[in-house]
């Protein structure tokens, strides 16, 4: 009797560290920060469903803070965040990547995740996905839609990663169609529906038949479909807002990513640094098709997609030329991750300014 009450002592104390252990591992608090309304049914709609995954896993708890604006209100939310004792930080826009790096190095046992800048520390990571590849695949449908070969695209900001989309855009569209030119509207927003509309309208009124964008509303594709003509969205499907005008979209998908690092940061497995995912690990894809664009063209870019899916395809691969007919790219050589991420050019066929 003395033996059988020792051995289930014993196996009571090896097994209360373990429990205590694991429940431990399981108690984690992760926030998340976003530029824009969750409601905008774009960017940050897109980034809250990945957080909405994130908060079905057992023993993690979430919060956010939305329509935070990139400088001093970001710093104050991201640090109210690790001041509270959050595990893990998420802060989804560009222009918070300073005010994250200046909080990461004040908490440095909590973990940072910034979305599309460029700057990381010991426990700051920069990530962001290869949206580009699902960009030339648009710009695929939308040269192949158009009738009158000028396309049009609102774009936020003249930063590195929306100029590199426009770029994508204009040659997958130059791939299928070689008379395809793409005007561009800066709004200097990523979030304003009533100007994204107007952008949108001064690009139909000088002929434009298919509007894209980087923009976090439908507004410009309301604005297509009200005019008649043919839009591609950006960020999730938005064929609701413009059912006639919608040919697909470049999508997020941030459920996989986002549980992946929740996991590993749980378990002590997290390694900060650069991450940038490409079509291959289902970051980014593109949305349905319309119901009007045809088969062909359906079957042309599907098989550019599984091109890139493959890496049987590279996107920025020369000869590429800028708008002034200097060669970017020289023939046969593919951009590296370093020229992409400082593209401050133009390709041939754009119509705009990169300021």
């Amino acid at each position: 009797m003395r033996k059988f009450w020792y051995l289930v002592l014993l196996a009571a104390m090896v097994a209360v560290p373990a429990m205590s252990a694991t429940a431990h591992a399981k108690d984690m608090k992760v926030g998340f920060v976003y530029v824009s309304p969750i409601g905008d049914a774009g960017y940050s709609y897109a980034h809250d469903l990945g957080r909405q995954a994130v908060e079905e896993m057992p023993g993690v708890t979430t919060s956010y803070v939305e329509s935070v604006a990139e400088g001093p209100d970001a710093e104050r939310v991201v640090l109210n965040m690790a001041r509270k004792g959050y595990d893990l930080i998420f802060a989804t826009s560009f222009g918070y990547m300073d005010s994250v790096l200046k909080v990461a190095k004040r908490f440095p046992n909590v973990e940072f995740m910034h979305c599309s800048g460029y700057k990381t520390n010991k426990n700051m990571s920069a990530y962001f996905g290869r949206m580009y590849q699902a960009r030339y695949l648009a710009g695929m449908v939308a040269g192949s839609m158009t009738k009158s070969n000028t396309l049009g695209y609102v774009g936020a900001f003249p930063i590195p990663e929306v100029i590199r989309g426009i770029n994508a855009f204009a040659l997958g569209a130059q791939a299928v169609n070689p008379d395809a030119e793409v005007r561009v509207v800066w709004s200097k927003t990523w979030y304003d529906p009533a100007t994204e509309k107007e952008a949108a309208k001064s690009l139909l009124d000088v002929g434009c038949d298919v509007i894209a964008q980087h923009q976090d509303s439908p507004a410009p594709q309301e604005a297509a479909q009200e005019r008649g003509v043919y839009s591609i969205g950006y960020n999730t499907d938005m064929s609701q807002f413009a059912p006639n005008a919608h040919l697909t979209a470049a999508v997020w998908n941030w459920t996989d990513f986002y549980t992946e690092v929740v996991d590993k940061v749980r378990k002590g497995e997290w390694k900060s640094g650069s991450y940038w995912m490409g079509m291959d690990k289902g970051t980014i894809g593109l949305a349905p098709y319309g119901k009007m664009v045809p088969q062909s063209v359906r079957d042309k870019v599907d098989a550019r997609k599984k091109d890139i899916h493959d890496g049987a395809f590279k996107v920025f691969t020369g000869p590429i030329t800028d708008q002034k007919g200097a060669e970017r790219i020289p023939a046969g050589k593919v951009a590296t991750d370093e020229e992409l991420l400082g593209m401050t050019w133009f390709v041939k066929g754009v119509i705009g300014t990169t300021e």
